[in-house]
């Protein structure tokens, strides 16, 4: 008989549980319920079949949308009465992607007066980096590093979405993203678990605030579950191929953090892993969210996935796709309809069993109870609200404080940057220069464009007419005399700013790219524009880290700004001039081409490992080292800032002891700066191979000038733990080295042995 491996048990817990529909209860684990309530279960007891299964059943918002078009076109499609007629009839649990508290009030109204059971819908919305005020998107916000940031700007953007009347939010995304190639890099937290970890709490907080009761609470929905930001290639939509022990060291902690941190709901992911569709698959659903870490709170399908396991070649048709989605713990379907259509059906044949279906059902019911619907089913439903609590002053300087923050400084040759506000002329070259529609960025579902500060506007703040704007090129595509025009005013000009870089439609979903290099048109702009020979500097807007090439690379200074919303021009203006220095750190590795990817700096040493000058038959490419451009972890400042040598307290560490880390950190230079001190680890020897560094904490430090301070760190062995082809997480006796360092490839490591 062979032993199972990880991968193997995995792959084969899950196929045997689609082998005969499913069963209610698989191998391993039981299901766990949410604790008997007895109105909840009063309830579940008078309802009809198809009322349970219109619990479960949630569609885009067609009545009253508010931007531009987010999902695919649907089937489901429906005027206002069509809706409003299904809501009375118990077909609807809730409705997405819509504002607006009138219409909010006369859907809810429907629901609360003419359903059978009085179950007042539940209003959800993509609410990513936020609403009519947007934020950094979330990569660019990660490049903080700063939890009470991404607290603070989820609870601003709950403000808002409930006094537009949303009561749930699809997000924080939590998967861990190693290949810059994939679209939805931009949603999420970069590449790195611990850093993950950390920011899915603090999104989840702010979400969720004191109360989920509370009028300005909305319920956060970590997602995708599970290891979306592992599809091969990069590519959307695509297979997450990774042994068992990844998915549980690497991909897995986000979400178990933001469901510790009180995440009730979470989302499917569209991929499958080792061959199982997360949506259809019972191992990841039942045995691990409820089984293994107790989750009470509901599973939504990604858009139609609960549909799509047909094309996977999973299920044989909808009533095949509905019975293997729900019997895996999938509890409600996002717009396909299948729950709908075929869930009584199957009840009644015994396909699925009456108290799957109730379970689901008690789920979603615990869901809009814990949000005090029942109580108050026009909560977040206010008139006056919506006039407010919509882009107030502080929500707004919010927006530009966490566009400041963002920015990381990637090279600063000769001190270029800051630049001065008086005694210089400044061209500021490209398509982003005067561009409102990109400054949202990717995944803002309600934008107001119309309130978006351009670079062109937070540029003449500080320097007025010491500006010149030149378009040069569009995005994607050269503009006719675009390069000519450029030239003369970098000619005309002191400095350059060079305003290039990603459209927001070439980042988020289904923008997967072969090359994530800055498009033909605006190299070749920046390659005219550095032949006048003028100082450049490049501004980069972009949705996930970028291989950077020729002028661009070369350029003295280079400022990453990501997509930073609505404050975005003033935000990169109070960098670029001075009035605050970057302090962002890379959350990504920008690789030297885009064929490294993926890269990611947390990589698996090699038996070959290139680590001297002889490249003959090392693990490397032809035409590249195995370094990042710019590593994960790094960010210039406008000091100079020094470290010193690591150093432990102690040379062993017992299993059940701790360790202090302290290195003293020096502000060398003649500005205040804001550093980001990183803890990072290796496990020398272990019986699996581990990460080349991995990161374990970090600390903001405010420093003046010429100021030095120790900063101090604390391991203990649950820190250098690892996961095992057991499954069982635990540390090895061993020698670890460990680093205080300003980014995951700098600092002088120091050594200590942990102890059995």
């Amino acid at each position: 008989m062979t032993a199972f491996t990880p991968s193997r048990r995995f792959f084969l817990k899950g196929a045997a549980a689609t082998a005969a529909l499913v069963p209610v209860a698989a191998p391993g684990f039981a299901r766990v319920t949410p604790v008997a309530d007895p109105f909840i279960e009063k309830l579940i007891k008078s309802m009809s079949i198809e009322e349970k299964a219109g619990q479960l059943s949630i569609y885009g918002d067609t009545t009253r949308f508010d931007g531009p078009p987010i999902n695919p076109t649907s089937e489901q499609a429906q005027g206002k009465e069509k809706v409003k007629a299904d809501i009375a009839a118990g077909k609807i649990t809730g409705l997405f992607n819509g504002i607006g508290v009138a219409g909010g009030r006369e859907l809810q109204q429907v629901a609360i007066e003419q359903s059978p059971h009085k179950i007042p819908l539940i209003f959800a919305g993509d609410i990513i980096h936020g609403v009519k005020t947007t934020f950094p998107i979330p990569l660019g916000e990660a490049a903080s590093w700063d939890t009470d940031l991404a607290m603070r700007t989820a609870r601003a953007a709950a403000l808002e979405a409930t006094a537009k009347g949303l009561h749930w939010t699809f997000a924080p995304m939590v998967d861990v993203a190693r290949d810059q190639r994939w679209g939805r890099v931009a949603e999420g937290a970069g590449e790195d678990t611990y850093l993950g970890i950390q920011l899915a709490k603090a999104r989840v907080k702010g979400f969720q605030g004191d109360s989920l009761k509370a009028e300005t609470s909305v319920v956060a929905c970590p997602k995708h579950f599970a290891a979306y930001g592992a599809v091969q290639g990069g590519m959307e939509y695509n297979t997450a191929d990774i042994p068992e022990t990844t998915l549980r060291e690497v991909h897995l902690p986000p979400f178990k953090a933001a469901f510790d941190a009180g995440a009730l709901t979470t989302m499917s992911s569209f991929n499958d892993i080792a061959g199982v569709p997360s949506t259809g698959n019972h191992y990841l659903l039942t045995d691990i969210l409820r089984g293994e870490w107790g989750f009470k709170g509901l599973v939504v399908s990604d858009y139609t996935s609960e549909e799509e396991l047909i094309l996977h070649g999973f299920a044989a048709d909808g009533a095949d796709a509905t019975a293997k989605a729900i019997n895996a713990g999938c509890d409600m379907g996002m717009q396909s309809g299948l729950y709908m259509k075929y869930l009584p059906d199957l009840v009644r044949s015994g396909k699925v069993k009456l108290a799957v279906l109730d379970e689901a059902v008690r789920r979603v019911l615990y869901v809009k109870k814990a949000l005090g619907l029942f109580e108050n089913p026009y909560r977040s439903l206010d008139l006056t609200r919506e006039q407010t609590d919509i882009r107030r002053p502080e929500t707004v300087a919010l927006a530009r404080e966490a566009g400041r923050k963002s920015c990381v400084l990637l090279k600063n040759d000769g001190n270029l940057l800051p630049l001065p506000k008086s005694g210089k002329k400044i061209a500021l070259i490209g398509p982003f220069g005067n561009d409102k529609a990109n400054c949202p960025g990717p995944w803002a579902v309600f934008p107001d464009v119309e309130s978006c500060v351009t670079w062109e506007a937070g540029f003449r703040a500080l320097i007025g007419d010491a500006l010149t704007v030149v378009k040069g090129s569009d995005v994607e595509a050269p503009i006719e005399g675009g390069i000519d025009a450029a030239v003369k005013a970098a000619k005309a000009a002191d400095i350059v700013v060079l305003a290039i870089g990603e459209a927001a439609n070439m980042s988020g979903e289904a923008q997967s790219r072969v090359d994530i290099s800055i498009p033909a048109p605006q190299l070749a702009l920046a390659e005219a524009v550095a032949a006048t020979g003028k100082p450049v500097v490049v501004l980069l807007k972009h949705g996930r880290a970028l291989a950077l090439t020729g002028a661009v690379k070369e350029a003295p200074a280079i400022l990453a700004t990501w997509f930073l919303g609505s404050e975005e021009g003033n935000a990169i203006a109070d960098i670029v001039f001075g009035d605050y220095a970057p302090q962002g750190r890379l959350p990504v590795s920008f690789p030297q081409a885009s064929g490294q990817e993926p890269f990611y700096y947390n990589h698996r040493i090699t038996g070959r490992p290139q680590i001297s000058d002889d490249k003959n038959f090392k693990a490397r490419y032809r035409e590249v080292t195995n370094e990042a451009l710019y590593p994960f972890g790094h960010g210039l400042s406008y000091s100079t800032v020094s470290y010193g040598a690591t150093a432990v307290s102690a040379a062993t560490l017992a299993m059940n002891g701790q360790i202090k880390v302290t290195a003293t950190i020096t502000n060398a230079g003649g500005r205040k700066v804001h550093e980001v001190a990183q803890l990072y680890i290796h496990d020398k020897v272990a019986s699996m191979t581990q990460p080349i560094r991995a990161l374990k904490g970090f600390q903001h430090l405010d420093l003046e000038p010429g100021q030095s301070t120790t900063v101090e760190f604390t391991l203990t062995p649950a820190d250098l733990a690892f996961v095992h082809p057991n499954l069982k997480t635990s540390a090895e006796a061993g020698r670890f080295d460990v680093w205080i360092a300003p980014s995951s490839t700098g600092g002088t490591p120091a050594s200590f042995d942990l102890i059995a």
